[in-house]
């Protein structure tokens, strides 16, 4: 996309950034630096940058790069939405050769269902299968 692209180079990653979106998010909020850190250094990550290096978006994906991804804390900068950079990040993701051959890949999200739906996303068909431990 003219003007950014996007890396899964660790190294360009800017956390204060990211920790600055994401400890004011709705499913974020208040998360510690400490465990921030932990959460990026133990995941593959992709940010989104214009050209001149700055950070204006991310995700990251935890996987056993066999079976199964979680995709997490997706967020593009506010002064750069509305450009298609969340649908190319997703798209950019959903391609990476560590995450072909997956049986599923999951998120959670209340909104941008449709941003997800664009790329392969769905409700899970069974919910009541689903069970997780919620420690606040």
């Amino acid at each position: 996309m003219k003007g950014y692209y996007i890396s899964s180079d660790k190294k360009e990653l800017n956390f204060d950034i990211i920790y600055g979106f994401l400890s004011t998010s709705y499913w974020a909020d208040n998360i510690p630096e400490s465990v921030l850190r932990k959460a990026i250094e133990n995941a593959f990550c992709f940010g989104v940058y214009l050209d001149s290096g700055e950070q204006v978006g991310f995700a990251r994906v935890i996987t056993d790069q066999a079976t199964f991804a979680y995709l997490a804390d997706v967020f593009i900068l506010e002064a750069h939405r509305g450009k298609g950079l969340s649908k190319w990040l997703i798209a950019t993701i959903l391609e990476a050769p560590d995450l072909q051959g997956l049986r599923r890949v999951l998120l959670t999200t209340k909104d941008a269902h449709g941003l997800y739906a664009q790329h392969g996303f769905v409700q899970v068909e069974h919910p009541e299968r689903l069970m997780h431990i919620w420690y606040p």
